[in-house]
């Protein structure tokens, strides 16, 4: 099976849900949530995009970097790439029924595990979309990330417990979800974390936690001043607050932030990585790994298991092509060296 198979394959089967466009930034899919694109005016989305495409890249080739490592460990475990699965959940509203809960995250779970990668899992008022995740997690331990919604501490405690007894590897909180709607509708409120409450989630868990949704500098400081093992920059692919900045504008003086902290949480990113060259400006702007949702969805459609590791393989040759081009031996000496910046330029 080819990649252009599995891309062809997703844009049959999804039936207008998402058109598997040739430039993923938004655009046709703007306000269709559910679905596959951004609140609103889509504009936290299409600025995801934008923002990676404002920064340039160094070529550098007078060098000795022949075949790059792009290997990096996190959380203890040994990684083949710095590109991740993000968590996508919710396939009967979102991606029009064309896969199973249970398909979608084998199919992402197994494709990350295939490429050497890792995959977080989601959550939502049906328990069947938690549970889906913990099925993953004992069937591929040491794989998966569950992320639960921002509930009460208590009910997050519990989730934490049953990832840990899964065999996960760590466990997240999206706190970009704090305003859902169908959550509440559904008798189960979500809201804010307090730090304090981030605090009480860190004691109480057996796991490395990790929270998903961090855009500002400040918030970061709290986050490790609560003790989280890892923060993801996000704002939830463009589908919370319209409006925001995009993640890889505020990344860099995120990073820059907790530069010099030990420890340092782990630093993730996700928002509109669609190329190997964006996931080294990532990469270059603090991140130690990237997160890709939609296009390891349109991978999981179209091809299952397989069409997700394609997905990811790509992504990471390109990284790996990249590298060669820039001087980067390996994901250690990637730095913000590695974007053009004009007043160095002249």
């Amino acid at each position: 099976m080819k990649l252009e198979e599995v891309m062809a394959q997703a844009r049959e089967r999804l039936r207008g849900i998402c058109r598997v466009c040739r430039v993923c930034d938004g655009r046709a899919c703007v306000g269709e949530v559910p679905g596959m694109g951004g609140v609103g005016t889509g504009a936290s989305f299409q600025n995801n995009v934008r923002a990676l495409a404002s920064y340039k890249l160094n070529l550098r080739v007078l060098h000795r970097h022949g075949e790059p490592d792009t290997g990096l460990s996190l959380f203890g475990t040994r990684l083949e790439t710095p590109v991740l699965v993000a968590a996508v959940a919710g396939a009967a509203i979102n991606l029009g029924g064309s896969l199973t809960e249970e398909e979608l995250v084998l199919a992402m779970v197994g494709g990350a595990r295939a490429a050497g990668s890792l995959a977080l899992t989601g959550d939502g008022p049906d328990p069947a979309l938690f549970e889906a995740g913990l099925a993953a997690a004992r069937q591929f331990p040491g794989t998966v990330i569950p992320v639960v919604k921002p509930r009460a501490v208590e009910e997050i405690l519990e989730r934490f417990a049953q990832a840990r007894a899964a065999g996960a590897l760590a466990a997240a909180v999206d706190v970009d979800a704090a305003a859902l709607v169908n959550m509440t509708r559904a008798g189960q409120p979500v809201g804010p974390l307090s730090p304090a409450a981030v605090q009480r989630l860190v004691e109480g868990s057996e796991l490395p936690v990790i929270l998903k949704g961090i855009m500002t500098p400040d918030e970061a400081v709290l986050a490790a001043e609560a003790g989280v093992a890892g923060i993801v920059v996000s704002n939830h692919g463009g589908r919370a607050l319209d409006h925001t900045p995009g993640t890889a504008e505020v990344l860099g003086v995120i990073a820059r932030r907790l530069r010099g902290l030990s420890p340092r949480p782990v630093i993730l990113v996700d928002g509109g990585f669609r190329r190997g060259e964006d996931v080294l400006k990532g990469l270059a702007l603090g991140a130690d790994a990237v997160m890709v949702g939609r296009p390891a969805v349109r991978g999981a459609v179209g091809g299952g298991a397989e069409g997700v590791r394609l997905v990811l393989d790509e992504l990471t040759r390109g990284l790996r092509t990249a590298m060669i081009l820039t001087g980067c031996p390996d994901l250690a000496s990637v730095g913000p060296e590695v974007l053009f910046r004009r007043e160095e330029a002249t």
